[in-house]
């Protein structure tokens, strides 16, 4: 498990940074279900339907909202995030594991900038020089080639320095290609689905821990 080359970690931030168990997915989700019935004049069936459908086919549900009905999503990430917090808890050994990684350590997540600074100003991990959210690449979200092609860019890193750590292994698919090494945290899913007791990762999932912390203070 070699990573000494590595001078660039890279971060999703939800079921990532914090763990599943706080459930914020379950409030960020019913909160799309009402921005959705709201926006469109459908009932909570189809709106819920319509969240899961836009996640698979293109990433997020925003990413499907703004193609197929050009919504604002300025209003969309501010309503969808505006939830309670306070359920996560400072996490000091994370952050103590992620300020000893060698080399500089960012965000990228599908979550608006806002939103994450408030996650983890909770989880106390003050250890990361920039966010890149949803607006700043763009509104093109992972798994979208642009989305990491945006923070490569902004950043100027090689990604055959970098590494990836991920909850969605969707996500990995591209950093692996671009030559990054890729971390699964957590047993995984696809967008708003789990996978299967069964499911395979393909090659582009290198590595993978249920226990974030300790994978990275093996690293160094």
């Amino acid at each position: 498990m070699d990573f000494s080359h590595i001078t660039t970690w890279i971060f999703d931030l939800d079921n990532t940074l914090y763990p599943p168990e706080a459930a914020l997915f379950d409030q960020i989700e019913a909160r799309m279900v009402a921005h959705v019935q709201n926006l469109l004049g459908v009932d909570a069936t189809e709106a819920d339907r319509l969240r899961a459908h836009y996640w698979r086919q293109y990433g997020t549900t925003l990413a499907g909202l703004m193609a197929e009905h050009r919504i604002d999503p300025d209003a969309y990430l501010y309503d969808v995030h505006d939830i309670d917090l306070s359920v996560l808890t400072p996490d000091p050994d994370l952050a103590a594991a992620i300020a000893a990684l060698p080399g500089r350590k960012i965000i990228h997540t599908n979550a608006d900038a806002l939103y994450a600074n408030r996650v983890l100003h909770h989880r106390d991990l003050r250890v990361f020089e920039a966010i890149y959210g949803i607006q700043e690449v763009d509104f093109h979200p992972k798994p979208d080639a642009r989305a990491y092609a945006a923070v490569i860019g902004a950043h100027g890193f090689d990604p055959a320095t970098a590494a990836m750590f991920e909850d969605d292994p969707r996500n990995l698919e591209v950093p692996a290609k671009l030559g990054m090494r890729t971390v699964l945290v957590g047993r995984g899913r696809h967008g708003p689905d789990e996978l299967a007791a069964d499911f395979t990762l393909g090659p582009h999932v290198q590595h993978r821990t249920d226990d974030l912390t300790g994978f990275l203070r093996s690293l160094v």
